[in-house]
C-alpha cells in the first residue's frame, strides 16, 4: 500500500514499493549545454540503478527530436538527469508541464531561479540568509570599482553556469578584466563575490529532508570542474565532523534556502563558514546535483543508510508531487461539484 508523507510545507510525497507504478521511465539526459558530459554520467548511472530495480526506464538524449521520442515513447514520467542550461533552468520542465508528463524534482520556478545564481543571491538576502559580499559587473568599466569594494582575492562567476565553469579566482585586480571576459564569454549576467577562508560544506536535500553533511577539502585553488568530477585528491568528510547541534542549524538553513527558491524533491545546498566571523554563508542551490562517481549527494544517502539504487528510486518518487494549489484548487473543484 502507498504512503504520503507530508514533509515540506506545500509537498507531498509518495512512497513507491511496487516498480510497476512508476510504468514506463524516460531518462533525460545529455542535452547541449556545457555539463553534457557530466549529465551522461549521471544519467548512465540512474538509468542503470533503476533497471537493476526493475523499472521500465530508457535513456532519452535531450539532443535534436527528443520532443518526438518523449512524445510518442509511450513515457509515463520522467527522470530529469540534465545539468545546466536547457535542463535544469525550468525550460524542460516547463516542456513536461505542458505535454502533462510528470518529472523528479523542482518544478518551473525552482529550477529557473535555483540556476540563476545572481537573482538566487537577491533573494536570500531578502529573507536575511547570509551569502558571500557580491556586486554584479556590467563591463570591464566596472573592474575596478568592484575591486576596490570587495577587496582581493575575489572570485568571479558566470549567474547561469554550474559546475564552476566560466568561474576564475582574481588574485590581483589586473587580473579582473580577463576573468570578467571568461564569464561573460559563458552568455550570462557576471558577478564578483569576495573570496571566503574556511570550510566549505554540502547538504543535500531529500524529500524535505536534509541529508548528513559533507565537508569538502579540494586541493585545488577552489572546488572547480576537474575537482568536483575527476580529481581524486579532492576529500570528502562524511560525517562532517561538526556538533550535532551546529549541524542541524546548518541543516535548518539549508532548507529554508533551498525552499525560499522554489525548489522541491531533491537537491543539493551549498555553503562556507568564514573562518573569522564564524558566519554561514550560502552559495547556491543546486536542483539537480551530479549522481557520478565523485558526487556528493549518494555519499550523504550512503551515510544516512541509503544506497545508489535507493537514493534513485526516492528521487523518482519526487515525479509523484502534489503541490498545495494544485490540490486546494482540485479540493474545491470537489466541494463545488457536491454543491451543485
Amino acid at each position: 500500500m502507498n504512503r504520503w508523507l507530508l514533509t515540506m510545507s506545500d509537498v507531498t510525497y509518495r512512497q513507491v514499493s511496487d516498480a510497476s507504478e512508476f510504468g514506463r521511465v524516460a531518462v533525460l539526459m545529455g542535452g547541449t549545454s556545457a555539463e553534457r558530459e557530466i549529465s551522461l554520467l549521471t544519467g548512465k548511472a540512474v538509468l542503470a540503478a533503476l533497471c537493476e530495480r526493475g523499472v521500465d526506464a530508457h535513456a532519452v538524449d535531450a539532443t535534436d527530436g527528443f520532443i518526438d521520442l518523449l512524445t510518442t515513447g509511450g513515457y509515463d514520467r520522467v527522470w530529469i538527469a540534465l545539468h545546466g542550461r536547457g535542463g535544469e533552468d525550468g525550460t524542460v520542465q516547463g516542456l513536461l508541464e505542458m505535454l502533462g508528463m510528470p518529472y523528479t524534482g523542482s518544478g518551473v520556478l525552482g529550477s529557473a531561479l535555483a540556476m540563476d545564481k545572481l537573482r538566487t543571491k537577491q533573494l536570500l538576502e531578502s529573507i536575511d540568509i547570509a551569502t558571500p559580499k557580491w556586486r554584479q559587473i556590467k563591463s570591464t568599466e566596472d573592474c575596478a570599482a568592484v575591486a576596490a569594494e570587495l577587496g582581493l582575492p575575489m572570485i568571479v562567476k558566470p549567474a547561469l553556469e554550474g559546475s564552476s565553469i566560466g568561474m576564475s579566482r582574481v588574485d590581483h585586480a589586473d587580473e579582473l578584466p580577463a576573468a570578467f571576459e571568461t564569464a561573460r564569454n559563458c552568455a550570462a549576467d557576471v558577478f564578483a563575490e569576495s573570496w571566503v577562508n574556511g570550510p566549505e560544506y554540502t547538504a543535500a536535500v531529500l524529500q524535505g529532508q536534509v541529508l548528513p553533511m559533507i565537508r569538502i577539502a579540494a586541493t585545488n585553488t577552489f572546488y572547480d570542474y576537474e575537482a568536483k568530477y575527476f580529481s581524486d585528491d579532492t576529500k570528502y568528510v562524511c560525517p562532517c565532523g561538526l556538533p550535532a547541534k551546529q549541524e542541524r542549524l546548518l541543516a535548518d538553513i539549508s532548507l529554508k534556502a533551498f525552499e525560499a527558491v522554489g525548489a522541491s524533491g531533491w537537491g543539493r545546498v551549498d555553503f562556507m563558514i568564514d573562518e573569522e566571523s564564524g558566519d554561514v554563508l550560502v552559495l547556491e542551490v543546486n536542483t539537480v546535483p551530479g549522481m557520478t562517481s565523485h558526487s556528493l549527494v549518494p555519499m550523504a544517502a550512503q551515510e544516512a543508510g541509503i544506497d545508489f539504487g535507493g537514493l534513485v528510486w526516492r528521487i523518482l518518487e519526487t515525479s509523484f508531487i502534489v503541490r498545495a494549489a494544485v490540490a486546494d484548487t482540485l479540493v474545491a473543484g470537489q466541494e463545488d461539484d457536491h454543491a451543485a
